[in-house]
């Protein structure tokens, strides 16, 4: 059980930050003939890991008031919103 939510969340978070803006960013940092590869990947690997924790936290404390379908209805509709804020503004 633990292995499977391991590689699909594993592989949901690649496929989704895959041409992200973060990961642009990331390559615009390393693209700087002075910058340190390694730091770059560091920075960016640490900010993606405290992000990720922030997740699991936030996501773990709205699960004990929240059922998880409706957690599933509110993640959707967030995107949603989003997508219809970035055609607007686009």
């Amino acid at each position: 059980m633990h292995n499977n939510v391991f590689f699909a969340v594993f592989i949901t978070v690649f496929i989704a930050e895959l041409g992200d803006k973060t990961q642009l960013a990331t390559m615009l940092f390393a693209a700087d003939k002075e910058a340190n590869k390694l730091i770059v990947f560091l920075g960016a690997s640490l900010a993606l890991i405290v992000t990720s924790g922030l997740g699991v936290l936030v996501g773990g404390l709205l699960s004990q008031y929240i059922s998880e379908r409706h957690l599933h209805y509110l993640a959707g509709t967030g995107f949603i919103a989003i997508g219809i804020w970035t055609l607007i503004k686009a």
